[in-house]
């Protein structure tokens, strides 16, 4: 099903080595963009504008009441990167909008509305020790999720500059673990906190422990819909209450400082309206 396991060390090699043969073979299909920029609170939003060629509708996740369906069950051998333990698969994403754009499956099916795990965290460790970029979890359809099989995912730097994420510009010095923050800038409910040092010991359980802070200071239940952006420093969750504003769909890009519309026009209204009000119009409400 997959290549040799993952070291950290291996990761971003292999993902060079990967991208290019699957680009040779067609098996990677990135999709066409017109990059822009908005400028909002501080913050330099992308908003990405979809070619004419990648017109297209994204597939559609199967109804709720529907048997689970396993799209990553024989994953693309050209797309595969490796196992990573405990449980996981790392691969391309096929139809990538970003360059070497990584999915962090498991390689049993897990719903993608299912809490996270020790399992999960550990697994995204290691590749977050193997490229120091943006990772990011779609909780459910609401939030942007297309798959309903559990996938992390991790980009490389987004920037402008050194950062993660064009949001990183709006975040506020972060108290240690064990403390969660709203970030002022940020108008819409969130919560945020500092995971520490990258090197202390047991970085996985380090994010679980900050993970299950964020969700127990903003009361979500089992299968509440939000966003979760993670970094080697910092992680921030965003409840949601709506798949889109403007048309526009939203997932945890958004909500890092990356956007993707369809036409002209919808950049446009993305631009009037302001991304950081068309994130409060999807985020969740507070109680």
């Amino acid at each position: 099903m997959s290549a040799a396991p993952l070291t950290p060390e291996d990761l971003w090699p292999r993902t060079l080595a990967v991208t290019g043969h699957a680009l040779e073979t067609g098996a990677l299909q990135p999709i066409t963009t017109e990059a822009r920029t908005v400028v909002d609170g501080g913050a330099t939003f992308q908003v990405r504008v979809l070619g004419r060629v990648a017109l297209k509708e994204r597939p559609r996740p199967a109804p709720s009441s529907a048997a689970p369906f396993n799209p990553f069950a024989s994953p693309e051998p050209a797309l595969v990167l490796g196992d990573v333990a405990p449980a996981h698969v790392c691969l391309l994403n096929k139809f990538n909008v970003v360059e070497h754009h990584l999915l962090l499956v498991t390689r049993d099916f897990e719903s993608q509305d299912a809490l996270l795990t020790a399992g999960d965290f550990d697994a995204l460790a290691t590749c977050l020790e193997g490229l120091d970029g943006l990772a990011f979890y779609n909780a459910g359809e609401i939030a942007g999720a297309s798959q309903r099989h559990k996938h992390l995912q991790l980009v490389p730097p987004l920037g402008p500059q050194a950062l993660r994420a064009p949001v990183e510009a709006l975040l506020p010095a972060l108290p240690g673990p064990g403390r969660e923050v709203a970030a002022g800038a940020l108008p819409f409910l969130h919560r945020v906190v500092g995971l520490g040092p990258w090197e202390a010991p047991e970085p996985g359980a380090r994010m679980l422990a900050a993970y299950r802070l964020l969700r127990e200071a903003l009361g979500l239940g089992a299968t509440s819909p939000y966003n979760l952006l993670v970094t080697r420093d910092w992680m921030l969750l965003v409840p949601r209450s709506r798949a889109e504003h403007l048309g526009v769909n939203v997932n945890a890009l958004g909500f890092a400082g990356s956007l993707l519309v369809r036409t002209p026009e919808q950049l446009s209204a993305v631009a009037a309206l302001g991304p950081l009000e068309l994130l409060r119009q999807v985020a969740g409400l507070a109680p």
